[in-house]
């Protein structure tokens, strides 16, 4: 039997969405800032060899070069002023998330509710500008390397990091007002619009192959039919719950006594979603980013670092593997899905799990079965994210939306499907209170007439 709240979600259309006037203003305002991250992305940093980089730019779209074009919405290619995207932010939520579980201070900062968190917020903040300033100056340096800047020199380093550095936490911004006042998680959202805008490139190059010989029909249409595979795959394991049943006793009020209620906690198998496939790429794609464009200058330190854990290579897969195995259980039990703060939930609620004592015991007992899905979960996500890779470096296959980019479009557009969902939903709920208000008061005042 479903629930009121399911059939009203059944009976949403676009009728309900057109009278929902906060909805739409919430849509266009998202749509609004993308744009404006858009337009960022083809705004050059100054002391560019424009011609220079374009040259290079195609030698090494074939390669890792292409992935970074991928993640950064080709603002990398042009070297536009969000080249270095949001992922000094997704780094700097990493540490200070690691720090949070380790040092007591953060800790304790944490558990003071909405002032311990703007307080961590403000450290991210911090963190991401510093970050952001290492990274900038790294490829500065690698792009007076490589023979791409106009006039190399301190004026052209100055002047590439803040700018850099500006536009990364003006990105910072655009995703904080998306999630305040838009549609969805504004950072996901950011590198969503990133990937799909150069999806139609990927693919007019993949086809591109196709016709000039270099791959065969066969191989294209394995690649499009493996495609709509991991799509319907990411699909289905995003969506696969494992519903624990729960028990509400018997419990009186006045003189009433209401019989005790079933109902079932909903655990993903996926609780910590895309999050760990984005950890673990921010981290692997910074010493990339920077022997890309060093060209032949590169270090011989970077280069032995890039001959183990370049793209494709064995210690890098298994590096890949490792972060996203551990970013699962570590964003799951500290973030999605704490298990001791579910249980003493449960246990204020007078819930219990049949057969559970309630408390520690039921802590547990989430432990348990949350580890187990874990363990399913993280190794959907690693077999996902790591597929592209051994496709590109066994096969030579030059697609690169695969792996985390299905991944994150896959799951941003669901998350972004249910937000919608839920604003139509209250909408209704809201316009069903105001009938009822409206239907009391005409009662009320047919009855004052007729007195």
């Amino acid at each position: 039997m479903a629930s009121a709240a399911e059939q009203m979600a059944a009976n949403m259309s676009w009728g309900a969405f057109a009278k929902s006037g906060e909805l739409r203003s919430r849509i266009v305002f998202t749509i609004g800032l993308l744009m404006v991250y858009r337009l960022g992305t083809f705004i050059p940093v100054p002391g560019i060899d424009g011609s220079a980089l374009r040259e290079f730019m195609d030698n090494v779209s074939g390669g890792i070069g292409g992935m970074l074009q991928m993640f950064t919405g080709g603002a990398l290619g042009r070297m536009g002023i969000f080249a270095l995207g949001i992922m000094p932010y997704i780094s700097a939520s990493i540490i200070i998330q690691l720090l949070t579980a380790m040092w007591a201070p953060l800790e304790q900062l944490k558990k003071e509710g909405e002032q311990g968190r703007k307080k961590i917020n403000q450290y991210t903040r911090y963190g991401t500008v510093f970050l952001a300033t290492l990274q900038a100056y790294g490829l500065a340096k690698s792009l007076e390397a490589g023979g791409l800047a106009a006039t190399p020199g301190l004026y052209f380093e100055a002047a590439t990091v803040i700018t850099l550095v500006g536009g990364t936490m003006f990105l910072m911004w655009l995703g904080e007002q998306i999630t305040a006042r838009g549609i969805g998680n504004g950072i996901s959202l950011i590198i969503f619009v990133g990937i799909v805008a150069e999806i139609p490139a990927a693919i007019a190059q993949f086809l591109a192959q196709g016709r000039s010989g270099s791959l065969s029909p066969a191989v294209i249409i394995a690649v499009i039919v493996m495609v709509i595979a991991v799509i319907a795959f990411v699909v289905f394991m995003e969506r696969a719950l494992r519903k624990i049943h729960i028990q509400y006793p018997r419990r009186q009020v006045g003189m009433k006594v209401y019989d005790g209620s079933n109902s079932h906690l909903p655990v993903k198998v996926n609780p910590a979603g895309v999050i760990p496939a984005i950890f673990a790429s921010s981290l692997l794609l910074l010493p990339t980013t920077v022997a890309t464009f060093s060209g032949q200058s590169t270090s011989p330190l970077m280069s032995t670092i890039l001959a183990y854990f370049g793209p494709g290579q064995p210690l890098y897969l298994l590096f890949f593997t490792a972060m996203i195995v551990f970013f699962t259980f570590f964003y799951t039990y500290n973030v999605a899905f704490k298990t001791d703060d579910v249980a003493d939930n449960l246990k204020n609620q007078n819930g219990f799990v049949p057969g559970i004592r309630p408390g520690k015991k039921t802590a547990e007992y989430l432990d348990y079965v949350v580890t187990r899905l874990l363990v399913i979960g993280s190794a959907y996500l690693a077999a996902v994210a790591l597929l592209p890779e051994i496709l590109r470096s066994q096969f030579a296959i030059p697609f690169y939306f695969g792996g985390t980019s299905v991944l994150i479009v896959v799951s941003v557009t669901m998350d972004t499907i249910q937000q919608v969902q839920s604003h139509m939903l209250a909408h209704q709920y809201e316009g069903l209170i105001e009938k009822s208000q409206l239907r009391g008061k005409k009662r009320r005042n047919k009855v004052t007439s007729r007195k």
